[in-house]
């Protein structure tokens, strides 16, 4: 059991190793933090910019690190006073230092020890242990750097420690020491290299030395990769189904970047290597060639040429060096790397490509999908630490318009190796037992000495990886090597010791065969932390204005739009970029935030992009559709009238105009219209949408198509109202079936994005056009069902009322009458049975209730008018309405009312209202043969109106009892009976044969009487069919008197005022009709008025 004087089982080396990198790391986050935190005015401690407390800061740190509070008084008067309060606040920042400073302690101390082993160190066969001895010392290295940038860090370490002697009076005992740490490591590198000069002479430089096996082969030009044909698996098809192998496999996927760490920091420490051994300076010389600036941590870097010229310049004898130094600055240009990122697009779609087909292949060439990931991710982080700190020279090497897809192509091959998991865990299950546990059984028997305790680690290697089956794959048995990496770990330490009973440096094999056995259990129970290794990308979300200058560089070029998606993707690799020892990252969301917000912008700005591109074509695709419209054939029908008799067709040389159709003749394929390429366009962006359902960062989860169906709803909304083209100064509107052929061309074309993306277009539709049938949208917006509304009545039916529009039965549409000042529309143009039909489609049964609700609104108003006009006319009212068989009476008393006139207008608009309601009902049963809500919604007649009813009940007066409201029904219908003749007297109330109505509208009284008396009468409870027959008594009676007038002026009309008697009525009879007013009568006044429009047409 003896191992000399130092036994390396009790010096844990492997642990102290383990433990001292995870810390180190750790403090690294805690010190970057507080770095940041001291360079943002609202993070930085309030103690460091509080003005009464500036003149005692500065005193502290022009002492630092020496206490005086005695004869200070004056200046350190108010530190006094906020003691506790900066004991409080600033605890953490100040232990924050001392844990670094015990950190250094510990790592000094493991160095020591180590050199006290003379410990082998070899990257080739002792991976584990090398690797993490170098990443220690550069860990070590970055921490002392960062702390040192750290401007208050005196001030802060100062201020805590005074306030502690002010309370407790007596200094922190670590404070002594964490001072002269802070004044030593003012340059932290200088004093390094001092501390370097006994690790470097063995341990150190060996360590680094052996790096040549690895880093010269890795550090190759893309030339070099492409004759090799680096990474290709069809290559040789031959050899497609062997494994790949190599003897250094964790060196294969190492990052380049991590190496140039190791070389760049370990040959400034331990730069008399340098002089002495030449493969140490060829290592040199490559890295500075390589990068000019190093990644430290996140997004501090280390600019290698001015910091290593700046060390060695004061050293002498070192010309040579800085000689060296200046020559590699000149040669470290972009273009290598630049080409490497065009040879490893190629190579990684390729590999993507293969391995989507057969993904049986990630068994065996495992490897490659690795060493592809990390050389990309290697020339991704360089190319974003350069453009990011480099004065360019040559800005076409720092800027890579492609880097989308590299990017893209890395996603695809880590979403293969997550999706076909199960695949390499039962190809490398079966590779551990069947092949790796012989052949290490085999040199475990075949070596000449093994004492006891690495006998006993071996056989339990061997025992474990023979005990594997597939069948453990095949019911979900978790695995975990971890302990047997751990314990080849320490095994790696036990043998790399001097004197050691077996040594590593003898037994080479044995460690490239470990090397390769721990990559292989890696593929059964660790791929999600190897993507991590070899792939992670989260520190891009410390470079977050590049990182946006990048996606928008890909949204502007349409070859890369496709690979879009990847940023998003990045996103969620940014939860790996946090440490445990230090929670407040993730408890107080200190990246939380920006990191969500960058992925929504991403995903935001996608769809934004593919919604301008839908929003193009359907604008393209509106165009065309409106040149099919009707009202665009007049000109070829004129062309073919002119052609058939033989006239000019206007100036000579006049172009002829294209056809319909003409822009899907294509005389060559090569041509692309701008149709062509929005298409194109919008296919590549919509892959990207399209190409996962969802993704999580931090927790939340995006879903990429509801951003693109949610930017949809909002654009197509305002692209309806906008295809309107309401003009509220000139009240102009499209008309119905213009907007509406409008509409179904945008909707084809949101239809045919269901052919690009994996969305519910229905759903947007139904959202859409169901909040369009409603008075405002879900954003307050005013709707097409607000706007026509509103243009109908203020607009068409206004100047119905101001006498320059009639409605023509006949047409069953309103048409512009002859007038001095001409309407700016047709009003036929708008309400003829094709264009109420296009609304009632556009509108929908909601959208038409609501027209038909605001008509009745105006209605109710007319009729409150007219009720007030009743009240001052009711006694008069009253006596007529039981003296109609007094005719010398009633003409006494029709002189006694007042504001008739008013009465017939009112009625007369409340049937023309009617007229078009009943217009727009007959057009919605066209369209919608369904029974929606009650009848009248749907368009279907009724005899009552309800809608008519709930909007006279509403009216009802609380100062009038239900008597009296009834009463003045009754009389309103009396007032309108006598005053009928007074129409005989009006010019306008001539019957038209051709309009069968009257230009004044007045042919539209008849609906008004029996609708209003139909609604009033069933809210009053009253009998329809009595009150109707009073109204024809007192009608007739009053029109039978205009006969027996003289005067032509007041009976110019008489015969056209008669015809107002032969409504349609459904609580009335003819017979009843005969019993009042004789058929014959009727039958004459038609005579009359037919007779007296052809004289006039003659």
């Amino acid at each position: 059991m003896s191992r000399g004087v130092i036994q390396p089982s009790q010096q844990k080396l492997a642990e102290k190793l383990t433990i001292l990198n995870d810390r180190g790391i750790g403090m690294l986050t805690r010190v970057y933090n507080i770095k940041k935190a001291c360079g943002d005015p609202k993070a930085k401690p309030s103690y460091l910019v509080d003005k009464n407390l500036e003149s005692a800061v500065k005193f502290i740190v022009r002492k630092f690190p020496a206490v005086e509070t005695r004869n200070n008084n004056q200046q350190l008067a108010q530190l006094q006073k906020e003691k506790s309060e900066i004991l409080k606040n600033l605890a953490l920042y100040y232990f924050t230092f001392v844990d670094v400073m015990e950190f250094k302690d510990h790592v000094c101390e493991l160095l020591n020890t180590i050199d006290a082993c003379q410990v082998f160190f070899d990257i080739t066969v002792n991976f584990d242990l090398t690797k993490n001895y170098l990443d220690l010392v550069v860990t070590y290295t970055t921490l002392m750097i960062i702390l040192s940038r750290i401007e208050e860090r005196k001030a802060i370490i100062g201020l805590y420690n005074y306030a502690h002697e002010m309370t407790h009076g007596a200094s922190d005992r670590e404070y002594p020491r964490l001072g002269q740490m802070i004044v030593d490591y003012e340059n932290p590198l200088k004093k390094m290299m001092e501390e370097f000069v006994p690790h470097g002479k063995f341990a150190y430089s060996d360590a680094l030395v052996s790096l040549q096996m690895v880093y010269p082969r890795r550090n190759l030009s893309a030339d070099q990769w492409r004759n090799a044909q680096l990474l290709s698996l069809i290559s040789a098809p031959s050899t497609m189904l062997n494994p790949a192998q190599s003897d250094t496999m964790p060196c294969e996927y190492l990052s380049l970047d991590t190496m140039e760490k190791w070389i760049v920091f370990g040959f400034i420490l331990c730069h008399v290597a340098l002089n002495s051994d030449a493969a140490a300076l060829s290592l040199w010389k490559l890295a500075l060639q390589s990068s000019t600036c190093l990644c430290l941590f996140r997004d501090e870097v280390f600019h290698i040429h001015k910091a290593a010229e700046d060390l060695f310049v004061n050293i002498r004898g070192y010309n040579k060096r800085i000689n060296d130094i200046r020559e590699c600055k000149e040669q470290a240009l972009g273009s290598m790397h630049r080409e490497r990122r065009k040879f490893l697009r190629s190579a990684l779609k390729e590999l993507a490509t293969v391995l989507a087909d057969q993904p049986g292949l990630l068994g065996p060439k495992a490897l490659f999908v690795f060493m592809a990931l990390s050389f990309a991710r290697d020339e991704i982080i360089w190319l974003l630490r350069h453009a990011d700190n480099i004065q360019k020279k040559s800005t076409d090497d720092f800027i890579d318009k492609h880097i989308a897809e590299l990017i893209f192509y890395m996603e695809e091959l880590r979403a293969h190796v997550r999706k076909y998991g199960p695949v390499m865990q039962r190809y490398y299950v079966q590779y551990l037992s069947g092949f790796d546990a012989v052949v290490l059984n085999e040199l475990v028997q075949n070596l000449s000495v093994c004492p006891e305790d690495e006998s006993i680690i071996m056989s339990s290697f061997v025992n474990t990886m023979t005990s594997l089956s597939v069948k453990q794959v095949e019911d979900g048995e978790v695995f975990d090597f971890r302990g047997m990496r751990l314990d080849w770990f320490r095994l790696q330490a036990y043998t790399s010791v001097s004197k050691a009973s077996l040594g590593l440096a003898d037994h080479k094999e044995l460690g490239k065969m470990m090397n390769t056995i721990i990559f292989h259990t890696k593929m059964v129970d660790s791929l999600v932390e190897m993507l991590v290794e070899t792939s992670d990308l989260s520190i891009f979300c410390f470079y977050s204005r590049a990182f946006e200058k990048m996606f928008q560089q890909c949204l502007e070029l349409p070859s890369q739009s496709r690979h879009s998606v990847c940023f998003p993707l990045l996103c969620t690799h940014f939860m790996s970029c946090t440490h445990e020892l230090c929670p407040e990252e993730v408890n107080t969301h200190m990246h939380t935030k920006t990191h969500l917000s960058l992925c929504n912008m991403f995903l935001d700005e996608m769809a934004k992009q593919a919604r301008n591109l839908i929003t193009d074509i359907c604008t393209e695709q509106c165009t065309l559709s409106d040149q099919l419209l009707p009202k665009h054939c007049a000109k070829t029908i004129s062309q073919a009238v002119n052609k058939k008799s033989k006239k000019a067709t206007g100036k000579k040389g006049e172009p002829e105009r294209e056809k319909p159709g003409v822009e899907s003749m294509r005389k060559n394929r090569l041509l692309v219209t701008n149709l062509d390429k929005l298409h194109t366009a919008l296919s590549e962006l919509c892959f990207s949408i399209n190409y996962v359902p969802n993704l999580i960062v931090w927790e939340h989860t995006f879903t990429p198509r509801e951003y693109l169906t949610s930017h949809l709803e909002i654009r197509f909304t305002k692209s309806i109202v906008g295809m309107t083209m309401y003009n509220q100064a000139t009240q102009e509107i499209a008309k119905p079936s213009e907007l509406l052929t409008s509409v179904r061309a945008y909707m084809t074309v949101l239809q045919s994005i269901e052919n690009y993306v994996t969305i519910d277009i229905t759903r947007v539709f139904n959202n859409v056009l169901l909040q369009q049938t409603q008075h405002l949208d879900s954003h307050g917006e005013p709707t097409i069902t607000s706007l026509y509304t509103n243009w109908y009545l203020e607009t068409l039916l206004r100047q119905v009322s101001n006498g320059h529009i009639a409605y023509f039965p006949a047409m069953k549409a309103f048409v512009n009458l002859p007038t001095e000042n001409e309407l700016t529309f047709n009003a036929e143009e708008y309400s003829d049975i094709s264009e109420m039909r296009s609304l009632s489609e556009l509108l929908g049964p909601y959208g038409m209730k609501f027209l038909s609700e605001s008509l009745m609104w105006h209605i109710s108003s007319q009729v409150a008018e007219l009720k007030k006009l009743v009240v001052e006319n009711m006694e008069v009212l009253t006596q007529m309405r039981t003296s109609f068989d007094k005719p010398d009476h009633m003409a006494a008393l029709f002189k006694k009312l007042t504001s008739v006139d008013s009465v017939l207008k009112r009625m007369t608009i409340i049937g023309v209202i009617l007229s078009f309601r009943s217009l727009a009902q007959e057009a919605l049963r066209d369209v919608a043969m369904n029974v929606y809500e009650l009848s009248s919604a749907a368009g279907l007649p009724c005899e009552i109106d309800p809608a008519l009813v709930v909007a006279l009940s509403s009216q009802k007066s609380e100062n009038i009892s239900p008597e009296e409201e009834y009463k003045i029904a009754c009389l309103l219908m009396v007032f309108v009976a006598v005053s009928l003749p007074t129409l005989a007297s009006n010019v306008m109330s001539q019957y038209s044969p051709a309009i069968e109505g009257h230009c004044n509208n007045i042919h539209c009284l008849a609906k008004a009487i029996n609708q209003i008396a139909a609604a009033l009468f069933t809210i009053h409870k009253g009998s329809i069919e009595d009150r109707l027959k009073e109204f024809l008594a007192l009608a007739s009676s009053s029109l039978l008197k205009i006969g027996q007038e003289t005067d032509k002026m007041t009976t110019r009309n008489r015969e056209s005022v008669y015809l107002l008697l032969d409504m349609e009525s459904p609580f009335l009879t003819m017979d009843l009709l005969e019993s009042c007013f004789p058929y014959v009568l009727l039958r004459n006044a038609y005579h009359a008025v037919y007779k007296q429009s052809i004289s006039a047409n003659a």
